[in-house]
């Protein structure tokens, strides 16, 4: 590693360096970076927890020792002399740490593992012009063994031939993993870190996550990261003030912590930027991860994430810095942006201006869209424009429309129960919900039980409530919801062009509080019409095109096979502005035809 280019906040490889590295010659050479420390040593398992002075021979604040008595899998930490006293650290470098509450870091050997996923990797695409339906999945409460013990967690290998089925069987194409660094509180959900490079203890080791995202690449399926690079946990022994004054995080009171509890980075200090921009390198090298979800842009772009108080320029020189060189090294690999604000050119390159990510999540098509569908019908007559709105904004920047766990949790409730009405009319809103999501532009992202239609809100101490499948109903709603998974991946009105705006048109909008919207999606010739009725009254839609059409139903909501009361009946219909055709429309339903 260039030591300078480190300084300089230029170096994306910091793991390579710093951290616990095994040698070839025997042993394991450490080094960590304390620059204000008075003086650091090594403790662990190979001296009997004694400690033994590191060495700083350039002066520059990196200390080091050679070890030929230490050997992998063996723990240890740093013990920092600095303003604060003397402070146990775990290393901020370190590849594995010890399981909650217990810190040490674990010597890792990252290359026992053989990648097989070569065909994969040669093929892999950011899925500008393909499908992209994201399945969000919190390892540790997918599947859950009986308790709250450590063991009660699959490990990652453990969870990969059950996790691939899964995934065939809705038509999902990716899994986005919710935080994988350590994390010392499970409640945090990984958003709270203490070790940027090591994968959390409960779900194994870094070669078992490795063979995890192996092994879906061998299956067909691509694998996202939630990363979390605006700020970290607080915890004495991890990043804060790690060599007795703040070295990672921001040094000014009144911007050093963040919402959540936890410390934001310092973007002006450039060791900090080679830290953490070396951590997202980390995720895309060692373990094959095809794109990294940015968490809390906004909190980067302003000053804590607040826009009246400006923008954080060196946070976006760091976003901007990051974005364009992680594309240069992994050109197929995806950066998305979870960010609220409406900071122009998040998805615009960076040398137009832009942040230079490849996706942002549309939360407010979210917002709306939830919000509209927690409506009485009464009032989501008089408010087409919560629909409507999404397409005024869509085109400015490439989005992802996400259902994500941020949305099922925390006194939010599951989305079916935000939906209006009883049992049977939310279920019938959900698949309703499910095929408006589907057939809007945008690539999708579904947390993981929103394919149960679950109604219990998401609990990450307990598994999803796969029980509901023995109920008809929820059986029904997981039918649909294969079924419009399959429909988006295989058809590629629904993907090819996405983000073209001769993809995409209006068929109605909700005039004069009839509460029937319809979109048309056409691309490479192919094209589909979809119409709802969210209102909770049996509707009319007459459909007269200027030249003749044909219509073939592909799918209604209404269906028995799906939940619903109607026999499946695949109707066809040809229409012209001569002889216009009615279609009835039940309360809370959607039609699917092919248009030719």
């Amino acid at each position: 590693m260039d030591l300078q280019a480190f300084f300089e906040g230029r170096v994306f490889d910091a793991y390579r360096y710093f951290g616990a590295h095994p040698v070839r010659e025997g042993g394991v050479i450490f080094r960590t970076y304390a620059p204000l420390a008075y003086g650091v040593s090594i403790i662990g398992e190979f001296n009997g927890w004694h400690e033994l002075p590191m060495y700083c021979p350039e002066r520059k604040g990196v200390y080091e020792i050679r070890l030929p008595e230490a050997r992998e899998g063996q723990m240890y930490k740093y013990v920092v002399y600095g303003e604060n006293g003397r402070m146990e650290h775990c290393d901020p470098y370190g590849f594995g740490m010890e399981l909650r509450p217990s810190c040490a870091s674990i010597v890792r050997e990252l290359s026992h593992y053989t990648f097989r996923d070569e065909a994969w990797m040669e093929r892999r695409t950011r899925c500008f012009t393909e499908p992209m339906n994201v399945f969000e999945l919190h390892l540790g409460s997918f599947r859950r063994r009986e308790g709250d013990a450590p063991g009660a967690w699959f490990h990652y290998s453990e969870i990969a031939d059950e996790l691939i089925d899964y995934l065939r069987k809705f038509h999902f194409t990716h899994v986005e993993f919710m935080p994988l660094a350590e994390h010392p509180y499970d409640g945090s959900w990984g958003y709270q870190q203490t070790g940027f490079f090591a994968p959390t203890a409960r779900y194994g080791t870094a070669t078992e996550l490795m063979e995890l995202v192996d092994r879906l690449h061998q299956a067909g399926f691509g694998a996202i990261l939630d990363f979390v690079p605006a700020h970290f946990a607080t915890d004495g022994y991890a990043l804060s003030v790690y060599d007795g004054k703040p070295l990672y995080e921001e040094p000014r009171p009144e911007l050093a912590e963040s919402g959540w509890g936890t410390k934001n980075f310092n973007f002006s200090r450039p060791e900090a930027v080679s830290f953490v921009q070396s951590a997202a390198h980390y995720w895309l090298d060692c373990y094959h991860f095809d794109g990294l979800r940015m968490d809390a842009v906004s909190r980067m772009v302003y000053w804590k994430g607040d826009v009246e108080k400006g923008i954080n320029e060196n946070g976006v020189k760091f976003l901007r810095n990051m974005n364009s060189a992680l594309h240069e090294a992994f050109p197929s690999v995806m950066l998305m942006a979870e960010d609220s604000t409406a900071y122009e050119g998040c998805t615009s390159p960076v040398e137009q201006g832009g942040l230079g990510f490849d996706y942002k999540w549309d939360l407010g098509w979210m917002h709306d869209t939830l919000e509209y569908f927690s409506l009485p019908p009464e009032e989501r007559l008089l408010t087409p424009e919560k629909l409507t709105f999404s397409m005024h904004y869509y085109y400015r920047e490439r989005h992802l429309l996400p259902i994500s766990h941020d949305d099922v949790a925390r006194g939010k409730r599951a989305v079916a129960d935000r939906f209006y009405g009883g049992y049977l009319e939310k279920l019938r809103q959900a698949r309703v919900f499910y095929l408006y999501m589907f057939l809007h532009p945008g690539k999708k992202l579904n947390f993981m039980g929103n394919e149960l239609a679950m109604f219990r809100e998401w609990n990450d101490r307990r598994e999803l409530d796969f029980h509901l499948l023995r109920y008809p109903l929820h059986a029904g709603f997981a039918r649909f919801f294969e079924r419009i998974g399959e429909l988006y991946q295989t058809s590629p009105a629904l993907h090819a062009q996405e983000y073209a705006p001769e993809s995409f048109s209006w068929v109605a909008m909700g005039e004069e509080g009839s509460g029937i919207f319809g979109i048309r999606r056409s691309s490479n010739g192919q094209s589909l019409l979809a119409i709802f009725n969210f209102s909770d009254e049996e509707r009319g839609w007459q459909f007269s095109p200027e030249t003749e059409t044909h219509l073939k139903m592909e799918l209604h909501t209404e269906w028995e096979c799906f939940g619903g009361k109607l026999a499946e009946e695949r109707l066809e219909y040809v229409a012209n502005a001569w002889a216009p055709v009615e279609v009835a429309l039940q309360p809370y339903a959607g039609i699917l035809f092919w248009v030719w």
